[in-house]
C-alpha cells in the first residue's frame, strides 16, 4: 500500500519589504484638518520620501467620540490636542528605512504654525488581517453623488492588479484642503481578503495623493459601521 498526505499549507508570513515607521513626536496640538500641511512639509525637508510611490504618509489621527469626549470640529477652528504617545506614521519601502530615519530623527517642521519635533521611530510590520480600512479614497468627478460609481470604479482597479472585492463599506466623504482647492474623498472598508490580497493593497494602496494620507490601508478588527471605525 502507498499513502502519502497532503502536506499542511504553510501559514502566510507577512513579507517585510514595506513597512510602517511610527516616529515619535513632540507636538502639542495640530489642525484637525493637517494632511495637506504635514505632508508638504515632510516631503520638502526629507526629499526622498519623493522617491518611491509606495511612500505613503498617515494622518495624525486621535479617538473620536470616547468618554464623553467629541472630535474638534475643524468648521470651527478647533485643533486636535496630542498626546505624548501620538506617533507619526510613515509607511515605505525597506531599503528606504535607514535614509528616511536619517533625515528625520531630530528635525523640527511647522505645519500651519505649529512645530512639530520627530524623534526615533518603531518599525511595524504590515498586517495579514482580512479586514482593510482607509479613511480617505480620492473621489472622481460624479463619484461624491454615486457611491455605486465609486464602487464600481475601484473594482475594475483592483480587478487588474488580480484581487477582488468580495465586501465593500463606504463611508462618509471628507475634503482636504489645498492650495489648488479641496480634495474630496470618502472612506472604504473591504473585508474577507486573503492574506496575499490583504498585504498586497497595504504595501501598494489605491489611489492618489499618497503623500496627504489618502489610499493607505489600516487593519480594521471587523464590519462595524465605518462611522465608527472611523473613530477607533
Amino acid at each position: 500500500m502507498f499513502w502519502e498526505d497532503d502536506d499542511k499549507p504553510q501559514e502566510f508570513q507577512v513579507p517585510d519589504d514595506v513597512i510602517d515607521l511610527a516616529f515619535s513626536i513632540q507636538c502639542r496640538e495640530l489642525p484637525v484638518d493637517h494632511l495637506y500641511a504635514l505632508g508638504s512639509a515632510l516631503c520638502e525637508a526629507a526629499p526622498v520620501l519623493t522617491e518611491d510611490p509606495r511612500v505613503a504618509i498617515h494622518e495624525i489621527h486621535l479617538a473620536g467620540s470616547q468618554n464623553g469626549w467629541e472630535r474638534p470640529d475643524p468648521q470651527m477652528g478647533q485643533k486636535l490636542v496630542l498626546s505624548r504617545r501620538t506617533k507619526l506614521h510613515i509607511r515605505a519601502p525597506k531599503e528606504l528605512r535607514e535614509r528616511i530615519e536619517q533625515a528625520l530623527d531630530g528635525l523640527t517642521i511647522e505645519i500651519e504654525g505649529h512645530p512639530m519635533t520627530i524623534g526615533k521611530a518603531r518599525v511595524k510590520t504590515l498586517s495579514k488581517q482580512g479586514t482593510l480600512f482607509a479613511r480617505h479614497i480620492v473621489l472622481e468627478p460624479g463619484e461624491e453623488d454615486d457611491e455605486n460609481a465609486f464602487l464600481m470604479r475601484l473594482a475594475k482597479l483592483l480587478q487588474a492588479r488580480g484581487i477582488r472585492i468580495k465586501k465593500a463599506l463606504c463611508g462618509t466623504i471628507q475634503k482636504i484642503a489645498t492650495p489648488e482647492g479641496p480634495l474630496t474623498t470618502r472612506s472604504l472598508l473591504l473585508a474577507d481578503l486573503n492574506p496575499e490580497d490583504s498585504v498586497a493593497l497595504q504595501q501598494e494602496g489605491l489611489g492618489s495623493h499618497r503623500h496627504f494620507g489618502c489610499g493607505i490601508f489600516l487593519p480594521h478588527k471587523g464590519i462595524d459601521p465605518v462611522k465608527t471605525a472611523e473613530d477607533k
